[in-house]
């Protein structure tokens, strides 16, 4: 395998992951996205980032995309090199809408856009390898296919996915809180017991499938699907100000739910005007970017 190409560009969208009752399973893309490029080079790795962790993340070899590039191109047999990159970041870190997910699919996107048979690299592939970048599959999985996905892992580590019918017009509102509350998957991970009532688990069985149906065309089955017990209520304590926004939705017709680990909110539904304003008067940033149904696509080789 060579390296064809002088470079590649590829964009990838923000994601959630749970929705609700899916906990670890359920995932869905926006178009909202990151958006990266590189070149091969002769001497060390070089990333500029712009936007969301400029200053913070590394700008070297350490880059996760740039880790991931490097798995993608080992993965096929091409050679390594030094790259030039370019981070364009608008997801936000530590913000429950897979970022970290986005810069492995990110950088093996960019591998496949740079080796001189793409095919080697494959989508199937793409969510492997970033699956393991990633620990888990339900933030990969429509990063790489988009749309809505259904994701899981057999005994064996093996993962899998497939797509959810999903009405593509339905609104969806990101709310996102100030990055003051930025939460680490690792740390809202931590606040969840190692099991839970039988009850609890028989509720979020029925509510999952209520939410399938609710996505592919029965927008009034959308509060009763997005009903959950297994994770939201266990992370109050460290998501408080997002719980008090999710109820209040809630309590006034909206399904709402915890954007994966938080603390974003997601709302599968367009909100009031009046609704939006006193969120951005706290601090909140309210995008409404619409459901993604690509996945990660390279936009230029060279």
């Amino acid at each position: 395998m060579r390296l064809t190409h002088e470079s590649a560009s590829v964009r990838v969208p923000a994601t959630t992951a749970n929705m609700g009752p899916g906990f670890d399973s359920f995932g869905m893309a926006f178009r909202y996205y990151d958006e990266v490029s590189v070149r091969p080079v002769a001497g060390p790795t070089q990333v500029t980032v712009e936007g969301v962790g400029a200053g913070r993340v590394p700008t070297d070899d350490g880059n996760l995309v740039v880790q991931a590039l490097r798995a993608g191109l080992e993965a096929v047999g091409a050679p390594q090199a030094g790259f030039e990159m370019r981070c364009v970041n608008r997801i936000p870190h530590g913000g429950g809408m897979g970022s970290s997910a986005s810069a492995a699919v990110a950088g093996l996107m960019l591998a496949r856009g740079l080796i001189s048979e793409p095919q080697a690299l494959g989508d199937d592939l793409v969510f492997d390898i970033a699956t393991q970048f990633e620990g888990h599959p339900d933030n990969v999985a429509p990063a790489v296919f988009g749309g809505a996905t259904v994701a899981w892992t057999d005994a064996d580590g093996t993962p899998h996915a497939a797509p959810m019918p999903v009405d593509a017009h339905l609104p969806v509102s990101l709310l996102v809180p100030p990055e003051t509350t930025r939460l680490s998957t690792s740390q809202a991970r931590k606040v969840l017991p190692d099991s839970v009532p039988r009850a609890d688990a028989l509720f979020n069985t029925s509510r999952a499938a209520v939410l399938m149906l609710a996505l592919a065309g029965r927008p009034d089955l959308l509060m009763a699907g997005t009903e959950d017990r297994l994770h939201q209520e266990y992370r109050r304590s460290v998501l408080p100000d997002s719980m008090a926004v999710m109820d209040s939705l809630r309590e006034q017709g909206y399904p709402a739910v915890i954007s994966g680990a938080g603390p974003t909110v997601l709302v599968l539904a367009e909100l009031p005007q009046q609704t939006r304003f006193t969120l951005e008067r706290h601090g909140w940033t309210v995008l409404r970017p619409g459901i993604d149904m690509d996945g990660a696509r390279l936009t230029s080789q060279a």
